[in-house]
């Protein structure tokens, strides 16, 4: 995947997921505004951007006053509606976590795409799946389902953490994380390329290479190791600028060639100081799983209760 079909790829993620969210939000802000003991009654004058025909005429919707609100038809939690986002939010939720897990650890899927492309979709079906499932229950929580519901808004939101230190393991293009050895072979091959291939100085390459360890010596513990990888983008960013001044002051004022020193130079900056803090990502990494595992386990198996009584009662959607 080149780099702007990769850009393709995650722009779609967002404007599917952003467009989605908006959408169920307009179709439905008054119904979800009511209290929950008005929304059936029939004075509602809602207005829903999608209303399905005949639905006048469905007995089953009909109570002691007359019949239910349209917006209540198709957005309560077995609505037409509302179902639907029920059993749409659960399938992308479970069919996002297989297949995730099925490229990462069945070797025959290895070689189909790389790793970190997965995680990007699972990261989209496991975000907008629970999105539909909020919108599923008409926000409105109870019994056992409640505890499904904030076990799932602890694995989304634990979900988004682990992102961000999987980012801060040094990988590679594959998704891959590096031993000790390649991160080593990495360092040596930037600074090589910025010597050889570039023909920067020593003092240029010295500098670059202070950008990389700058801050206190040894390693950091685990909280100060997360306070460092959120100052990491400031000092790069800062680091870079202070790296483009060097450059025009030692004669080297070529754009393409100024980019490509760069490029290079900010590969090498981030991984000297994704190293630095390894050893506390790597832990937090285990803390996180011991974290995030037994609230998704918890939600799916509530889920299953869940659907498995929802069919067994006969609220089976439109089939």
């Amino acid at each position: 995947m080149s780099k702007l079909t990769h850009s393709v790829y995650i722009a779609l993620f967002f404007i599917i997921g952003i467009t989605s969210t908006v959408l169920l939000y307009i179709n439905g802000k008054d119904y979800y505004s009511k209290p929950q003991e008005l929304r059936p009654e029939l004075d509602s004058t809602l207005t829903l951007l999608w209303r399905p025909s005949g639905i006048d005429e469905i007995p089953k919707y009909k109570n002691k006053v007359g019949y239910h609100s349209d917006a209540h038809i198709v957005l309560e939690p077995k609505g037409y509606l509302g179902h639907a986002l029920g059993i749409a939010g659960t399938l992308m939720m479970v069919f996002g976590v297989s297949i995730y897990m099925i490229r990462k650890r069945v070797r025959a899927f290895f070689r189909w795409g790389l790793l970190k492309h997965w995680l990007e979709f699972h990261i989209f079906l496991c975000v907008v799946g629970p999105i539909f499932v909020l919108y599923h229950t008409a926000f409105k929580f109870g019994g056992i389902v409640s505890i499904s519901f904030w076990s799932m808004t602890a694995v989304v939101l634990s979900g988004v953490a682990g992102r961000f230190i999987y980012t801060k393991i040094p990988r590679s293009i594959k998704g891959n994380e590096l031993d000790s050895m390649e991160i080593a072979r990495l360092q040596r091959e930037y600074s090589l390329k910025l010597r050889d291939e570039h023909h920067l100085s020593d003092e240029i390459i010295d500098q670059v290479e202070g950008y990389g360890t700058e801050g206190k010596k040894g390693e950091p513990g685990t909280w100060s190791s997360i306070i460092t990888v959120m100052k990491d983008y400031f000092i790069i960013k800062k680091s870079l600028t202070l790296l483009k001044q060097s450059l025009k002051n030692s004669g080297v004022t070529d754009p393409g060639l100024v980019k490509q020193i760069l490029a290079t130079a900010k590969e090498k900056i981030a991984l000297d100081r994704k190293t630095r803090v390894l050893r506390s990502m790597h832990r937090l990494f285990r803390y996180w799983h011991i974290f995030h595992l037994p609230f998704a386990i918890a939600m799916f198996v509530i889920m299953l209760i869940h659907v498995g009584v929802t069919i067994y009662y006969g609220a089976t959607w439109i089939f």
